[in-house]
């Protein structure tokens, strides 16, 4: 299966396919984060490191779950047009640089998005035939509940506004392409590479099918 994923996606010829940004939101605790780090133990996509303002939790590291910056350069990045999307979420800055993204889909490279609604409506906007955006729910309340407090790395009071905000942020699912309830994971990350491999091979997205389908029809049968 991965040698005809790999052919799929055109990997070793990525220059001849355009890359998509792959979105994925959710609700926190819903299982974006892991599917996101599954998908990038599966190979075939790059990450999109966000620049954020919030403070480093434990496990993350600076430069690979984000870049950690101060308020006052998030803004004067901002301000510079240097984002191409950004938001405040939990009273803290999240962004994309834009200079990344439009390196990565010039070269086909594939990018993985783990953004909230806000950055994603931006990305659809910007970027409408680059994005595709697929939006994780958990299977009830009560189990978004449980998970935020067994990943045990937020304050109570920080797990009770993350519960506050899910519900606001669940509304916003009809503006995504895919809706996936994440009930079991490995059901769900099968699903999520399906879209990816579908959506990556979309004739718009594969520059080099004009030439190849010319030069069919130029091929001389003797």
């Amino acid at each position: 299966m991965e040698n005809t994923t790999e052919r799929a996606l055109n990997l070793k010829n990525t220059g001849k396919r355009r890359g998509v940004l792959l979105v994925l939101s959710s609700p926190s605790g819903a299982g974006k984060s892991t599917l996101s780090r599954l998908l990038l133990e599966d190979g075939h996509l790059g990450l999109s490191v966000s620049v954020t303002t919030r403070e480093r939790r434990p496990s993350e590291v600076n430069g690979v779950h984000y870049h950690f910056i101060t308020r006052k350069e998030f803004e004067q990045k901002r301000d510079n047009d240097e984002l191409i999307e950004w938001a405040e979420v939990h009273g803290h800055y999240y962004g994309t640089l834009r200079e990344t993204i439009e390196t990565a889909l010039a070269s086909g490279r594939d990018m993985l998005f783990d953004i909230d609604y806000q950055g994603a409506r931006q990305l659809q906007e910007k970027m409408p035939d680059d994005v595709v955006s697929v939006f994780i729910l958990p299977p009830s309340m009560k189990e978004l509940k449980s998970r935020l407090n067994r990943r045990a790395e937020d304050s109570q009071d920080v797990i009770n506004l993350r519960l506050h905000n899910a519900r606001g942020e669940i509304e916003h699912f009809k503006s995504y392409d895919y809706v996936i309830i994440n009930q079991d994971l490995e059901q769900s990350f099968a699903l999520i590479k399906a879209i990816h491999l579908a959506e990556a091979i979309k004739r718009r997205r594969c520059l080099y099918i004009d030439s190849f389908v010319k030069s069919l029809l130029d091929e001389k049968i003797e």
